[in-house]
């Protein structure tokens, strides 16, 4: 299970890092401002922790909803992502008093998740199933 964490801990924050280096060039050409060139990208520590925690419930999640076709599996991942990051926002920000991804758009829930986001969600929610499946065939 430790390997597990590993692996979905991993590839969480690499998606994030990849995904906020694409959105703050996309943002910068939008609006006219500079460009980053390096493409760096952040996120946080706890980011780790929070996508580790897929190991425990991607399993349980995908063995009830495995059977219903790909896009209303997308769907209910990415509707489940929004639980987790909402209840880990709110724990965040009661134990260190500060939500780290903090959202301040019209499509925010209490500053916590994105429901625009949705479609990013729906396409992790298809790597997560490619992890998912890998590491069933390695039998960890």
């Amino acid at each position: 299970m430790f390997f597990r964490f590993v692996v979905f801990g991993s590839v969480g924050v690499a998606a994030e890092i990849f995904f906020r280096s694409l959105s703050d060039l996309f943002f910068a050409v939008q609006e006219g401002t500079a460009i980053d060139y390096t493409l760096s990208g952040t996120t946080f520590l706890w980011m780790f922790f929070i996508y580790g925690l897929a190991a425990f419930l991607f399993p349980l999640g995908h063995r009830i909803i495995g059977k219903y076709p790909l896009l209303v599996r997308l769907l209910i991942i990415a509707v489940g992502i929004f639980v987790v990051e909402f209840i880990t926002g709110f724990l965040l920000d009661l134990l260190i008093g500060y939500c780290p991804w903090e959202y301040h758009t019209p499509f925010a829930i209490m500053g916590y998740i994105r429901l625009d986001y949705l479609p990013f969600w729906m396409g992790y929610g298809l790597v997560l199933e490619y992890v998912h499946y890998h590491l069933e065939q390695l039998n960890t």
